[in-house]
Parts: C-alpha cells; structure tokens; sequence
C-alpha cells in the first residue's frame, strides 16, 4: 500500500461462471465505491468481469496487459521490464519450456500483484479458478494462469479468496468489513 493507496488483485480463469460474475460484480461495487484500486490483466471471464464493474462504479484501476492491445484493452500498461520476465521465471514451475507469449502472460501476473515497480504489493487477491486453489504449493495445471499470480501471493503472505470455495464471498466480505475498521482505528 502506497500513498495510502489501497488494492486489491481480480483475477481468474477465463471460463468463470454466471453465478461467480455476479459475486465479482457486488465486490467491485463495494470496493470500487472504497477507492480501493482494482489491479488485473484484460483477459476473458474473471479479470473482463473486474474491470468492466469497476467502470461501472468508477473505480481506480490498473489493467496490466502482455502486450500493446492485448483483448482490444486500450491501457498503457503493456511494458514488460526484465526485473517482470525474472519474477515470473521464479515463480514459474515450468518456465523453461513456456511459449513466448505465455511467458509475457505470466510476467504481467507479477504487475497484478506487486504494481507498477513491483514493490507495492495488493492487500489481497480476489480470483475464481476451476480447482477452488489459494495456496501456491497447490497449484496444478488446471489452475490455469491464476495460479502465477496465486504463487507471488503466497510467497508474499498476501490472502487470496478464490471464489469457487463456498462460504469464500462470505468470508472476503467480512475480511474487507474488518480491514475498513482497522484503517480507521489507526
């Protein structure tokens, strides 16, 4: 958090179902309305979902793209430094062996993360994935390229709620409701 700047990681898999949207749909409105800063990647299902409710609800957003017009995006974040291309290798179970524009996807999954310098890490990550998976060591192939962006986050202590869990809206939603109080206690 930077300049008292708030944000949070709405990422997933590209084949996110109605009912998971419509949850996306009520955590952007809340966070949006927050100023929280939504962080994500332009792709189909999830991070579409994201990004056009936090439209909806001007919200602050950050689009991290892996190249110039990815998915029709017009955001200006589309330069990937080598410090991104490094990042991703690390966390990278099989990197060696990545396509090209693959590895550009997953060095732009340590943007929706870390920000613009990857230095200023997300308060939490909010995602919706087939296999329900929070924690990096978890993470398979069905994952998808969420899991990329879920490694980075357990490495960093940062919670993800994976929006396949049950009861998992229900608990982001409290965890947001006791953040809120502890930034006005301070």
């Amino acid at each position: 958090m930077s300049n008292g700047v708030i944000s949070f990681a709405g990422i997933g898999s590209r084949s996110t179902p109605p009912h998971a949207t419509k949850q996306i749909i009520a955590i952007s409105s809340l966070l949006a309305k927050r100023n929280w800063v939504l962080r994500s990647g332009g792709a189909d299902g999830a991070d579409l979902a994201f990004e056009i409710a936090y439209d909806q609800f001007g919200g602050n957003k950050e689009i991290y793209l892996p190249s110039r017009g990815f998915n029709n995006s017009t955001s200006s974040l589309y330069n990937l430094t080598d410090e991104a291309f490094d990042l991703a290798e690390k966390y990278h179970p099989t990197w060696k062996i990545l396509p090209p524009f693959a590895r550009k996807l997953m060095a732009r999954n340590g943007y929706q993360v870390l920000g613009p310098n990857l230095n200023d890490p997300v308060k939490l990550v909010v995602c919706w994935t087939q296999d329900g998976v929070e924690q990096g060591s978890q993470t398979t192939v069905g994952t998808g390229g969420t899991g990329q962006a879920i490694r980075i986050a357990d490495d960093y202590k940062i919670p993800v709620f994976n929006l396949q869990k049950e009861n998992r809206f229900q608990q982001l939603l409290s965890y947001i409701s006791s953040e809120m109080w502890s930034i006005i206690d301070c």
